[in-house]
């Protein structure tokens, strides 16, 4: 029989247990999957903590890789056999196997193997979303990435530095520092050192950044929008030090007119087309070298709540995965 990690109720990682699993059969349009290697990432402790609320008990995460080991009636393009990778809703990821919808995994390149594909599934969705929807990134763009080092924040980097954009990143020591300079970061601001908006503006001549890429939330938010030029886009796309505050919309105009979003990859990849699109531009920037997943950390998937106590206390750098045994 295999086993998940489930909870019962909102709160700190204590509340994950491992527990059995029903043998995944898949239903009509389903496919069953035995997980090689399993993404951990900031919305998963969302959704633990209650900031994202869901029906409990609840299975934790959106981000998989493995194998297809069964195929449900009215599946095609898939088969036993196939390496498929997803990040996508229904929660439950953080298992040995699982039943997934067929129309929300992709196959995985045979280039690309499992930890990888685990590594880059959620987050380059998500960047590509943010640099080529939300907010296109073109050459000449001044862009700011809160969390630089991190995993997501890494490759929004990457690919916008590819873009032709000068990138400006925010770290927290001086290890991080040096990550978020090789990963593609024309310039770093320490923040624990360093008043960010100020230090933006000096290393823009005065006026600003086009767009700053935000996971971060309510610690970064207002220096995020003080980094702007007139006319900038500020796109809040996590919460990773708690949920932005309310505030008046006549600040944005008091500021220059700036545009505020919220995006949700969720929103971005629901149509099939645009899953497809994503996912075929993540691995093709992946075997380009544009995008060079960094794996910073792995645990055992028994071992789900260490890995989100090390996120949660900032001491994970680029992807965790869990490995099933």
């Amino acid at each position: 029989m295999p086993k998940q990690c489930q909870f019962d109720g909102p709160g700190g990682p204590e509340v994950i247990r491992w527990s059995d699993a029903p043998e995944p059969v898949p239903g009509e349009g389903e496919v069953a999957i035995a997980h090689t290697a399993v993404g951990v990432n900031y919305i998963d402790v969302y959704h633990r903590s209650g900031l994202y609320p869901v029906p409990l008990p609840s299975g934790l995460g959106m981000e998989a890789v493995g194998t297809v080991t069964a195929v449900g009636a009215g599946v095609a393009g898939l088969a036993p056999g196939d390496r498929v990778a997803y990040a996508s809703a229904p929660l439950g990821a953080y298992a040995e196997a699982r039943a997934m919808p067929a129309d929300r995994v992709v196959r995985v390149p045979d280039a690309l193997d499992d930890r990888t594909a685990a590594a880059i599934m959620l987050k380059g969705l998500t960047a590509h979303a943010l640099l080529f929807r939300v907010f296109p990134v073109r050459a000449g763009h001044h862009v700011l990435v809160h969390a630089a080092a991190g995993g997501a924040g890494s490759l929004l980097c990457a690919w916008a530095h590819h873009l032709g954009a000068r990138v400006i990143g925010t770290v927290g020591s001086a290890a991080k520092a040096e990550r978020a300079l090789a990963t593609g970061c024309d310039a770093v601001v320490r923040y624990d050192r360093e008043p960010v908006a100020e230090t933006v503006r000096g290393l823009t001549d005065g006026r600003g950044v086009d767009v700053v890429y935000d996971g971060v939330g309510a610690a970064t938010f207002e220096a995020s929008l003080d980094a702007l030029a007139p006319l900038g886009m500020m796109v809040s796309f996590g919460n990773a030090s708690g949920a932005v505050p309310a505030f008046a919309p006549g600040e944005l105009a008091r500021r220059g007119s700036l545009f505020l979003t919220r995006p949700s990859v969720i929103d971005y990849t629901r149509s099939r087309a645009d899953l497809e699109t994503g996912a075929a531009a993540v691995f093709e920037a992946v075997a380009a070298g544009v995008l060079r997943p960094h794996i910073g950390q792995t645990y055992a998937l028994t071992d789900a709540a260490r890995a989100h106590h090390d996120l949660e206390d900032r001491r994970t750098v680029g992807a965790s995965l869990l490995l099933p045994a």
